[in-house]
Order: structure tokens, then C-alpha cells, then sequence
């Protein structure tokens, strides 16, 4: 996974602002974007996210590809994928693994 020195990133997430030519994706019927954030507790982020009123889109879980992940989509709603890096996992063990989270439940 590539990683970064130092990164500051601003983000504005917002109503409809016709005059200025941005749509909510509530208007719009969906998200055509999600933001990923890699944060040190996914967990506390998600929690904060919840407590200012987004919705829960997916509850966070330790995923097959070594990232603890959820989702929330914010009352204008846009999609905010949120991760913690927990471990590097081999393609031969990522593979193992995408096959079994893929797996139909019984």
C-alpha cells in the first residue's frame, strides 16, 4: 500500500447549491462518489459520524483484505467509506479469503 508523509485534505459536503452548480446526491438519486478515510479508529469515526447524524450504510467489520471498514452516508448523502489498515495480507491469502467472504450464507 503506498503510503503518505504528511497529508491535509478539505472537503465540503452540502445541500443543493444550483446557482453554484452543485447537486445533492439526494436529489440526484445516489452518490456517484464515495470519500475513503484511513483513520487510526475507524470505530470512534464511524461513532462520531452517527452522533452528527449520518446514517449507517455498512457496520464496520474486519474485512478480508486487512482493513477494519464501514460506511456512512451524511445527511446530504454522500457516502463516506472509512478504514483502518490493520494488517498486510498476501495475494495468495487474499485470495483465500475473498473466496470465503464471498461464500452464500446457508
Amino acid at each position: 500500500m503506498p503510503k503518505c508523509a504528511s497529508a491535509t485534505a478539505t472537503s465540503c459536503s452540502a445541500k443543493n447549491f444550483p446557482d453554484w452548480g452543485a447537486r445533492s446526491p439526494l436529489l440526484l438519486g445516489g452518490s456517484a462518489t464515495h470519500v475513503m478515510i484511513y483513520t487510526r479508529d475507524v470505530d470512534a469515526l464511524i461513532a462520531r459520524a452517527l452522533d452528527a447524524g449520518a446514517h449507517l450504510d455498512m457496520p464496520v467489520a474486519d474485512m478480508f483484505w486487512g482493513d477494519r471498514y464501514g460506511k456512512v452516508r451524511d445527511p446530504y448523502g454522500h457516502v463516506w467509506s472509512i478504514a483502518t489498515h490493520m494488517e498486510d495480507v498476501s495475494k495468495k491469502e487474499m485470495t483465500k479469503r475473498a473466496a470465503e467472504f464471498m461464500k452464500p450464507n446457508p
